[in-house]
């Protein structure tokens, strides 16, 4: 979804869920990043941006300087789905920001060997590898770890790929993901976003 920044900044503030991103011990930059949308126009889920500006490079070592940690808020539904096509699950669950984390961090992922022809292969079927990890949130490629949400200690799905980390858990009436590279996830602390002032 290509947006300007205005209708950008509008879709974050028609979402009828709160948003989460990093709590006040981050200091450094913070951004809007995107919304996802269901067929009827309703916001579903969107990304809040840490650190540097991710982008996608195929100099490894440039890459591997970036220090970002993008924070997806997903929308809490039981039941439907957004009928759009963007690939996540139906009734949303920690699944669902499991796979909206790891097919966010491929996107600003570029194994320096491949070049642009072969990219989209490769993106086309590590997004695959990511949905099947995240409809597997037990399985072998998971670890767990306890982080704040809120003040409150939550559990979260976590692992570490070549390119990054993700992690996925649930916070109050929505779920709640994360991707990064250059940050540990381990000292990370997430927080309901009051005012998208400094977002924006």
């Amino acid at each position: 979804m290509t947006t300007t920044r205005g209708v950008e900044t509008d879709g974050f503030l028609r979402a009828p869920f709160a948003w989460y991103g990093l709590d006040e011990a981050f200091t450094g930059p913070r951004r809007l990043m995107r919304v996802g949308t269901a067929a009827d126009g309703s916001v579903r889920h969107g990304s809040l941006g840490h650190g540097d500006e991710p982008s996608i490079k195929s100099d490894a070592g440039t890459a591997e300087k970036e220090r970002f940690t993008v924070v997806v808020t997903v929308a809490a539904h039981p039941v439907g789905g957004s009928g759009d096509g963007t690939g996540f699950l139906d009734a949303t669950t920690v699944s669902s920001a499991a796979w909206l984390a790891g097919s966010g961090l491929l996107a600003h992922t570029w194994p320096a060997q491949l070049d642009h022809t072969l990219r989209d292969n490769w993106l086309d079927q590590q997004t695959e590898t990511a949905f099947e990890l995240a409809d597997d949130l037990d399985g072998p490629a998971w670890t767990t770890l306890s982080l704040p949400v809120d003040g409150v200690p939550v559990p979260f799905h976590y692992r570490e790929t070549e390119f990054g980390w993700v992690l996925a858990g649930a916070g109050p009436d929505v779920h709640i993901g994360a991707y990064g590279r250059g940050m540990s996830a381990y000292g990370l602390a997430f927080s309901q976003v009051k005012d998208l002032g400094p977002y924006s």
